[in-house]
């Protein structure tokens, strides 16, 4: 049987196994052409409490298991990962409306981040401290418990196996809420791929929904940990809720991220560079470039090689054709971008490349000229538009790009030593010289600052650890120690 064989997992969600949902069933739409690529099941809010109430009783178990056990289950999932890549691009090629290379990178990653996982369980799990007493005194990292993860629908696997497994790898049970749009790649292949593995029944539950499975994998009371990815809006409400219920919540949120194309750069390159960042996935990336600076000395050229990128990069069906961009993920979000679009002509940006659509296929789009307060640069776009405006010093390019409350991402194109001394000023979670603002790998720390954010909670072990797991201060005494009393 395939991995992904729908005669499985069609019309169902998974708690101790595939069942059907009290929420009922909703379609699995293709963007790119809206046909129904199959059905799964919706989970209600009984439905989550059930699965964290599973989860609770299945997660000591699999905690106590040989941290061999463990690592040896998370291997298997990196192999599996690899040995049906084919079957999963194809889902995130057509659910998510990705291009086959973008599909590759999904799966790539998702095992990498499985490999990294592994090595968790024999990790150093604390450390001794000193003591004034006559004993030992020792910090130890603890599984945290039940932990929900909730993904969006841009990169629906990565951004799911990110936490799942170094959640799963450290010791406990996970919840696993994918955006409804993309729950087949971003939460059944993670089922399946872990059910293969030899992961015990119960330690990961599917529960696929809108905003109340949502909130209810965040307050179901045996959760203590919440690992979110997606906008800053519903970050915040999951932060709150959280915070309200005092549990932790990890959270990366939205991003516009800034380009800073130096004097002296190669503009080739840095148009490439550039078009990459904005245009990648359609744009639909927390760390998709969403303000280029560029110095008045190659702006107007700069300007002119984006624009001409941006004219010949192919858009279509990623599933029929070979193309740069496939589908926007749905029609309110093609309309978000366009809004913004208009909006910024309308207050004067300049339309050098783009600004139209056929039906969920956005053409990538320049806008130059724009000032701080213009509609494309002060909000996140996440679409297929770039954004441009110039500098003239140093000193103002670090305070425009800290002037944005978002702060994910930067990528500083040009001269080594002028890109240091900007590094070390700007306000944001990762920065890059001579490339890019989108890059991700699974033993580097991940996350952003001011709203993009609550800081790097995800990739490698120290950041995993921190997420992952709660500290428990141990003593021993030889003997039971005296007391006045």
């Amino acid at each position: 049987m395939a991995l992904l064989d729908a005669a499985l997992w069609g019309g169902k969600v998974n708690i101790g196994g595939w069942t059907k949902a009290a929420g009922g069933e909703y379609d699995v739409v293709e963007p790119a052409t809206g046909a129904t690529l199959g059905s799964l099941g919706a989970a209600s809010r009984d439905d989550v409490y059930r699965a964290a109430q599973l989860a609770a009783k299945a997660q000591p178990e699999w905690a106590a298991r040989k941290p061999e056990e463990r690592a040896a289950v998370l291997r298997r999932a990196g192999q599996l990962w690899e040995e049906h890549a084919d079957e999963i691009q194809d889902w995130i090629v057509r659910e998510a409306g990705g291009i086959p290379a973008k599909a590759q990178l999904e799966i790539h990653t998702a095992a990498n981040e499985c490999y990294e996982a592994a090595a968790l369980p024999s990790h150093p799990h604390g450390e001794v401290l000193t003591s004034d007493e006559e004993r030992w005194s020792f910090a130890r990292r603890r599984p945290a418990g039940v932990v929900s993860v909730i993904a969006p629908f841009n990169f629906p696997l990565i951004l799911s196996i990110r936490s799942v497994a170094p959640a799963l790898a450290l010791g406990n049970a996970v919840l696993l809420k994918p955006d409804p749009r993309t729950a087949v790649c971003g939460g059944v292949t993670l089922m399946r791929v872990f059910e293969e593995a030899g992961l015990p029944e119960g330690v990961l539950s599917l529960v696929p929904g809108g905003a109340a499975t949502g909130a209810a994998v965040v307050d179901a009371p045996e959760v203590r940990v919440i690992s979110f990815t997606g906008s800053t809006a519903a970050g915040r409400k999951v932060g709150e809720s959280a915070a309200r219920l005092l549990k932790r919540a990890h959270l990366e949120l939205g991003g516009n991220s800034a380009l800073i194309v130096l004097p002296g750069a190669d503009l080739p390159k840095a148009a490439s560079a550039g078009a990459f960042g904005s245009f990648m996935h359609q744009g639909q990336i927390c760390m998709a470039t969403g303000r280029h600076f560029v110095h008045e000395s190659v702006y107007d050229d700069y300007v002119a090689e984006l624009s001409a990128k941006a004219e010949h990069l192919p858009i279509g069906d990623p599933a029929t054709a070979q193309v740069a961009l496939g589908p926007v993920i749905d029609q309110h979000q093609r309309d978000h971008i366009h809004g913004i679009v208009e909006a910024s002509v309308a207050k004067g940006g300049r339309l050098a490349a783009g600004g139209t659509f056929e039906g969920l296929f956005y053409r990538p789009t320049v806008l130059a000229d724009l000032d701080l307060g213009n509609p494309a640069f002060a909000e996140e776009i996440f679409g297929p538009v770039a954004p441009v405006t110039k500098f003239s010093r140093v000193e103002e390019v670090v305070d425009l790009v800290n002037a944005n409350e978002y702060g994910l991402s930067v990528g500083i194109l040009g001269d080594v030593g002028t890109a240091m001394k900007i590094a070390d000023r700007v306000h944001s979670g990762k920065v890059h010289i001579n490339e890019q603002t989108v890059s991700d790998e699974a033993n580097a720390p991940f996350g952003g600052v001011g709203v993009s954010g609550t800081g790097s909670r995800f990739g490698g072990p120290t950041a995993n650890m921190e997420a992952f797991t709660e500290v428990q201060w141990l003593t021993v005494r030889p003997e039971i120690a005296p007391y006045p009393f």
